[in-house]
């Protein structure tokens, strides 16, 4: 085991310099611990606007208080843009501007044009352009992904994904929740989680049809949408989310000709991270028990089989090992320019 975590650390050799571009509930609890922990990179510095609070769980961390100063730092290699989704192009287009390798919050930018333009400049300049799509390494989407891959099910028929809330107030952050704002409401937010997760697995649907509705009392932004997905072989993929959803359902139903598999969303890294607890904790990651999905498999004879299916631990950090190793080594971040494309295309139109 030591010689694992050696092995791991040398050749992880050259952290990367890595710059935050705010450190609210994103930075906080999604990007800092991993850059912290990760020996593959090394947390510089921060925008922090107003109150100073990175530097007080993570002491050493430069508080820049805007976005140039942190763009200027000539030591800083990476700069992750977790800023309000209407903004992510632009300061995106800033940081490669400035020479730096990216990595932005989905959506990645609000329409497929300015996908385009972000995908081209990187070529252009010789930088990396990756986007932070960490539920695809949520437990209950690796084990439903393990499950698919398998074959067990037999050829797919019809597969859901689900992610809800139950949240009737309106919430706080207004790039989200002002009608006019570009990529605002639920669907440009848990959607490309969503989307993401069927394109990782079966690609670019044949087509779509996608409804959204508002519910909450004085909403001006969706806050529910139903994507279905159409692909050969007659697999139909249903991409459901609401935030008024008061008893949560299996966020991941699959129905092939042989079987279905079930199972909750009950992957704990966010509010392990929210609580504090960090990626190199004891339990990190690990589902509590009975949260198993189940397995129906049919026999030949009609006797049906059932099996609980572990999933595997989550692994956040999977998605910035693979940064460490696109921008040193040159590697496929396995979040490709097309998938985020037909993701947009998805969400725009």
């Amino acid at each position: 085991m030591i010689d694992n975590i050696l092995t791991y650390k040398n050749a992880m050799s050259k952290p990367i310099v890595t710059g935050l571009m705010a450190y609210g509930m994103s930075g906080r609890i999604f990007h800092a611990p991993f850059l912290t922990t990760n020996p593959g990179f090394t947390f510089k510095a921060v925008v922090e606007r107003h109150e100073k609070k990175a530097g007080k769980k993570y002491p050493g961390v430069i508080s820049y208080d805007t976005v140039d100063e942190l763009l200027n730092d000539d030591e800083i290699e990476l700069i992750i843009v977790n800023t309000p989704n209407n903004t992510h192009f632009e300061y995106a287009v800033q940081a490669l501007n400035a020479g730096k390798h990216v990595f932005i919050e989905k959506p990645a930018a609000v329409t497929v044009s300015e996908v385009k333009a972000l995908y081209d400049l990187g070529k252009k300049l010789d930088l990396k352009v990756m986007v932070y799509q960490n539920r695809r390494y949520d437990s209950g989407f690796l084990s439903v992904k393990e499950v698919i891959e398998s074959g067990r099910l037999g050829e797919l028929m019809e597969v859901h994904f689900r992610l809800d809330r139950y949240r009737m107030a309106i919430g706080a952050k207004k790039f989200k929740e002002t009608a006019g704002v570009p990529g605002n409401g639920l669907t440009y937010d848990l959607g490309a989680h969503l989307i993401d997760n069927a394109i990782s697995i079966f690609g670019r649907p044949l087509s779509y049809h996608k409804t959204t509705a508002a519910y909450r009392p004085g909403s001006q932004v969706d806050d529910y949408f139903h994507i279905h997905l159409k692909y050969p072989n007659q697999l139909n993929v249903y991409l459901t989310s609401g935030l008024l959803i008061a008893e949560h359902t299996y966020g991941f139903v699959v129905h092939g000709t042989l079987g279905s598999f079930v199972k909750m969303r009950t992957d704990v890294q966010e509010a392990q991270l929210d609580a504090d607890m960090m990626p190199t904790d004891e339990g990190f990651g690990i589902e509590p028990e009975g949260s198993d999905g189940k397995l129906v498999l049919m026999g030949l004879d009609g006797q049906k089989t059932i099996e609980w299916i572990k999933a595997p631990k989550g692994n956040y950090n999977g998605i910035f090992d693979a940064v460490y190793h696109t921008v040193r080594e040159n590697a496929l971040f396995p979040v490709t320019e097309e998938h985020i494309a037909w993701q947009i295309e998805l969400l725009e139109n």
